[in-house]
């Protein structure tokens, strides 16, 4: 007996939290062979799939390392499906464009990592500028990129204060008000971001795509 689309979608959703990704890109074959919508897929199962692991991490219930074979998983089953939504003549609509880096003399970009992974998964293009990004290199990607919102993590009270300057150097170049700003990082707080003039705060990722989402105006369908 053959499975019906709704289990199909249940168990891609289930390999996908468990990081299985041979057998995601099987159940992703399976589905199509069904003639089942790719966005459909990409939606019902790969995004519900890896918000939820994220929501278990913040809640302590799995490991950042759960985190990143979802990901894994979902960027394996997105190699599928990506070719089959360009034939359709489809197209993976985003929600908006976030620049993402850790600040200039930190080094630390796990926290980062999943910011990207969570956005990414909720529907945004993320650019990411890696770790040690100075003021300067964040101004100059603003620029190019024109991101709809630059986001900053410090995991160090000394360089918490590069991101107070990265926001003055966005002023001095006449930036600012062309791009919503959020920080985050163990040492910051929503009182630091109000302080440098920030415009948002998040202590998660999840917390993060929930912050980005109410400065764009975005509301859950």
């Amino acid at each position: 007996m053959s499975n019906s689309k709704d289990e199909l979608l249940s168990k891609l959703k289930s390999v996908i939290a468990d990081g299985d990704s041979d057998q995601a890109i099987e159940l992703v074959r399976q589905l199509l062979n069904l003639g089942v919508n790719p966005l459909e897929i990409l939606e019902k199962a790969l995004v519900t799939a890896i918000l939820e692991v994220g929501n278990k991490w913040v809640k302590n219930e799995a490991f950042i390392s759960d985190i990143i074979l979802a990901a894994d998983a979902m960027k394996a089953a997105m190699e599928i499906l990506k070719p089959e939504i360009v034939k359709r003549g489809q197209s993976i609509k985003k929600l908006g464009r976030v620049v993402l880096g850790t600040v200039e003399g930190d080094i630390h970009d796990i926290g980062k990592n999943i910011v990207a992974i969570m956005l990414e998964a909720a529907g945004f293009e993320v650019i990411d500028l890696g770790v040690d990004v100075s003021p300067e290199k964040f101004v100059e990607a603003v620029k190019q990129y024109q991101p709809d919102v630059l986001g900053m993590s410090a995991l160090l009270t000394t360089t918490m204060l590069k991101q107070k300057e990265t926001i003055k150097a966005l002023e001095k170049a006449n930036l600012r008000n062309r791009v919503k700003i959020i920080i985050g990082g163990a040492p910051t707080t929503e009182e630091w971001a109000k302080e440098i003039g920030a415009d948002g705060w998040a202590p998660d990722a999840i917390t993060a795509v929930e912050v980005v989402k109410k400065l764009l105006g975005i509301k859950d369908k």
